[in-house]
């Protein structure tokens, strides 16, 4: 595993994202809606971390938090050493290109109005001294490593296809040779037989340049091709936390298990013997979560002390995280 060896890069520790709620002539505050409720986790040098849930969940507001794209509530981020949420505007600019984003929409990202040269360039006009020659030099660069033909240079986004402006995207990512990059379902809105090319296209550069990411998504089979670890979110908060592995062979948290009965299974046979998990009910409104587990709502093994008491947020095996009262050691004594 990764942390054998490897030291954490991203360190993200009680992150809170509230927004506010307002009402009445004067907007006076009168709630919360908790996008994102304490959540920790770590990322270690050169894996992917899988972050997963329906939507809805606070996925990708978490990764713009992380970013601080969001102002935060609460919590801190450590990327490489440097707290991003405790930095003036000055040092936050010096840290940018440290960390980029590939956003879930190529087409909402880019700007119609620029060439994919002017796209790809930005950056080096706001982070780099780079004369004219050295920046054309670098764009054909990249646009080489994300697998673009250098003649599209002076093309706009409306003559791309969703996956070669998804292309445009990473390529503005790694403009600036960052460490850190959050992909915010970056498949999402391609299709099926793009989807697989800019995946392998991710694992491609993180092999290449070492490269760590966070990989947000809904889609659980693509999760478990690329992830090294995986998160699971429900209404905000981290459920369960593990190794790729661990998670998908033996969930522990009753909402994991249910998403997990939801994949499809290729082999019909086993798919046929397949046991769904239905969850009943709704999702419940961020803006008033339930009093305990924010799962007892819908949890079907429920018990008197979920709708009660919020579970810890603990290690029940090595790497393996969980938010879950039937893993508690009191409590998994009485639901035995």
């Amino acid at each position: 595993m990764f942390d054998g060896g490897k030291r954490p890069l991203v360190e993200v520790e009680g992150l809170k994202m509230y927004f506010p709620i307002t009402a009445g002539l004067f907007r006076a505050k009168v709630g919360d809606v908790k996008a994102v409720d304490d959540v920790t986790f770590t990322i270690f040098e050169g894996e992917t971390l899988g972050l997963v849930g329906e939507s809805g969940c606070g996925k990708s507001t978490c990764g713009r938090a992380v970013l601080r794209l969001y102002e935060p509530t609460a919590g801190s981020v450590l990327i490489d050493g440097e707290d991003v949420l405790a930095a003036p505007p000055g040092e936050l600019r010096a840290l940018r290109p440290k960390m980029q984003m590939v956003f879930q929409d190529p087409q909402a990202s880019l700007n119609p109005r620029m060439t994919v040269a002017g796209i790809i360039g930005e950056p080096l006009d706001e982070h780099t001294t780079l004369n004219r020659a050295q920046k054309l030099a670098r764009i054909y660069e990249l646009m080489d490593k994300v697998g673009l033909n250098r003649d599209f240079a002076n093309r706009y986004p409306h003559e791309f296809s969703g996956g070669q402006r998804q292309r445009i995207g990473i390529a503005r990512a790694l403009a600036l040779n960052p460490r850190f990059i959050v992909c915010d379902e970056p498949i999402a809105a391609l299709d099926v037989s793009i989807q697989a090319q800019v995946v392998n296209l991710l694992e491609e550069l993180q092999d290449s340049l070492g490269l760590t990411y966070l990989f947000i998504s809904h889609d659980l089979s693509m999760v478990r091709h690329i992830a090294d670890r995986v998160a699971v979110m429900y209404l905000g908060r981290i459920v369960e936390l593990a190794s790729r592995d661990a998670l998908y062979e033996a969930p522990l948290h009753p909402y994991t298990q249910a998403l997990l009965s939801a994949v499809p299974e290729p082999d019909p046979n086993a798919e046929t013997t397949r046991q769904r998990i239905i969850l009943k009910g709704d999702v419940p409104s961020p803006a008033n979560p339930p009093k305990g587990c924010n799962f007892c709502t819908r949890c079907p093994k429920v018990m008197d002390l979920c709708r009660r008491v919020e579970p810890e947020y603990r290690e029940v095996a090595p790497g393996h995280f969980t938010a879950c009262h039937l893993h508690n050691q009191t409590a998994g004594q009485t639901a035995a």
